[in-house]
């Protein structure tokens, strides 16, 4: 997935609410859009190199949005990247555990949840939710960063459309080439923890993939295992077969 635009290198100064922040670029002081509510505190300090597209139109307060951070990686901390790198990968048929299915609508709406994706295959048909994942911890990425009653909601939908016949998938796109396996985020979010946990049980599949990230672009560098509890290394949803 190429980034679109013209990218300029700035120094992060401060992050002013959740979507929006404070960089110095091309020289100047300027404000920018920040894509991503998490909290991202190990990522957003003071004077942190970051990269910027710009960006116009009417009704925009920033000219910028903010995309990548580097430290130590390069990090992509934009939370909308993912789905179109999901949807362009399922396109091409990259992805091992959704290869020959079709996408049949983004942005999907079952009972009172939007789930990003609904997929055939045949008769087939699947819902798949992909989340943003930016936190990684000694090789570890974690998913939340923050309490998310959305996350919950989306899971607990997850396991009704399995209860109504359908497949379920959740996908966390590690947004960095760091990581080395993939767990909830227990000590920030413990009840999105146990709700992960209680889909995998039903059979939701449970997946995680990093990425390569470069001024230019992200790409899937691989898949690795989603750890459900610490400590108990066979215990993880990496469907195989």
């Amino acid at each position: 997935m190429r980034f679109r635009g013209r990218i300029l290198k700035g120094v992060f100064l401060e992050r002013l609410n959740r979507f929006l922040g404070r960089v110095e670029v091309s020289g100047r002081e300027a404000l920018c859009y920040i894509p991503n509510p998490g909290r991202m505190v190990e990522l957003l300090g003071p004077g942190v190199e970051v990269y910027l597209r710009e960006e116009h139109g009417p009704g925009r307060k920033t000219g910028y949005d903010l995309l990548l951070v580097r430290r130590g990686v390069l990090v992509s901390i934009d939370s909308r990247a993912p789905n179109r790198l999901v949807e362009e990968a399922i396109q091409a048929d990259l992805l091992p555990e959704f290869q020959g299915y079709d996408i049949v609508r983004a942005e999907y709406t079952y009972g009172k949840s939007r789930v990003d994706f609904l997929l055939s295959q045949g008769e087939r048909r699947m819902l798949l939710e992909v989340k943003s994942c930016t936190l990684v911890e000694d090789g570890r990425a974690l998913f939340p960063d923050a309490p998310t009653l959305r996350g919950r909601r989306h899971l607990h939908t997850l396991i009704s459309a399995l209860e109504q016949g359908l497949e379920a998938s959740i996908l966390f796109v590690v947004q960095r080439p760091d990581a080395e396996r993939s767990s909830p985020n227990d000590e920030t979010d413990p009840e999105f923890g146990a709700a992960l946990r209680e889909a995998a049980s039903k059979g939701v599949g449970i997946y995680a993939y990093k990425c390569q990230v470069t001024l230019d672009g992200m790409w899937f560098l691989g898949q690795v295992p989603v750890i459900l509890r610490e400590g108990m290394s066979r215990d993880f949803c990496n469907h195989e077969g």
